[in-house]
């Protein structure tokens, strides 16, 4: 099969091209595994931090990519839960052992033996791949395949984060940066907390534009002074800097709710200028997202098509995956990123 092939890292500010389209073996599932025909796979910002390598190292070469739709093409001795045809998507999680104290209490995110899809182990920027069928997902009828893509991630630590935020509605929710995974958090809070009032912290024009079209009441750069300080700040930037400002941005008692794999080094000073009666007195506390679970998945998909929530969705052609990691990289977003067979 054809298929992308991250062989090591490298640094995409010098427009590498870090994606070699290459001729692999077309995997076989094993006991209790599905083959998925792939039709669209999302391209994550995470991508770019397993290229320059702000994640722990790939399974090098590796095929990148976690937001996976397609159908199921064969399954494994043992197989019950889907059957050949059906629609399904992968996320970033990609196993976890099920006997872990961790997995135990549903929080798989945390084992310690949790593999991501496109890390760990071989990922969606291809034509097949074979997923353990507890880790594949039935997209809704609702969605397209492309447009169920950037939910599988972007979506689903979007909500792994707004759960994590403690937001109750009419609570004042600001949002830093916004890429694929801010859009939707946007949209899930219109849903789920009508009369919170949403701030969004974008470092373009047109993105904060974009947001005030799909309804946040305010939004300007990470400089500027809110109208408002609020109860909770959803970061998904890859920068220390927003950090500071959200704390600093925050109400007392607020919660600053970091959704980034790592931050970038390149401006770690920063963090000198932390400051404890300004950034975290008054009870503010900062809360990490680690990865996502089968149940956010599942759960977010549901409340998706239920509250009729569709990414803003920019496609390419799956030959051109080096060119959507590198606009990620290099240009503003507008909403998600989709690959296409």
């Amino acid at each position: 099969m054809k298929a992308w092939l991250l062989h090591n890292t490298c640094n995409l500010a010098d427009n590498s091209l870090p994606l070699i389209w290459s001729e692999v073996p077309t995997p076989a599932p094993a006991a209790e595994d599905v083959l998925i025909k792939i039709s669209c796979c999302g391209v994550c910002h995470t991508e770019l931090d397993e290229i320059e390598g702000r994640t722990p190292p790939p399974a090098f070469p590796v095929i990148p990519g976690h937001q996976v739709v397609g159908t199921v093409a064969a399954t494994g001795e043992g197989a019950t839960r889907y059957k050949v045809g059906d629609r399904v998507g992968v996320a970033w999680i990609f196993s976890a052992c099920g006997v872990c104290k961790y997995c135990l209490k549903g929080e798989e995110n945390l084992c310690t033996a949790f593999k991501a899809t496109g890390r760990d182990a071989h990922g969606g920027y291809a034509e097949f791949l074979t997923v353990n069928e507890n880790f594949a997902y039935s997209i809704p009828d609702f969605f397209t395949d492309v447009e169920a893509a950037p939910l599988l991630c972007a979506g689903a630590i979007g909500y792994r984060s707004l759960r994590l935020a403690n937001l109750i509605n009419g609570d004042t929710l600001g949002l830093t940066g916004f890429g694929a995974s801010g859009h939707l958090v946007l949209k899930l809070t219109k849903a789920l907390y009508p009369d919170s009032y949403v701030m969004v912290f974008a470092r373009s024009q047109e993105e904060q534009e974009f947001a005030r079209t799909l309804g946040a009441q305010w939004a300007g750069h990470t400089d500027d002074v809110p109208p408002k300080k609020a109860s909770a700040i959803i970061d998904t930037t890859p920068a220390w800097k927003p950090v500071l400002a959200s704390l600093k941005n925050l109400a007392p008692g607020g919660r600053l709710v970091i959704n980034a794999i790592r931050k970038e080094e390149t401006d770690k000073a920063e963090m000198l200028g932390l400051g404890y009666a300004e950034h975290l007195w008054m009870e503010k506390e900062i809360k990490s997202v680690a990865n996502i679970t089968s149940a956010d998945v599942r759960e977010f998909l549901a409340i998706a098509a239920r509250h009729g929530i569709r990414p803003e969705v920019e496609i390419y052609p799956m030959r051109a995956a080096n060119r959507a990691v590198l606009d990620i990289k290099h240009k503003h977003i507008r909403g998600a990123k989709v690959l296409k067979w």
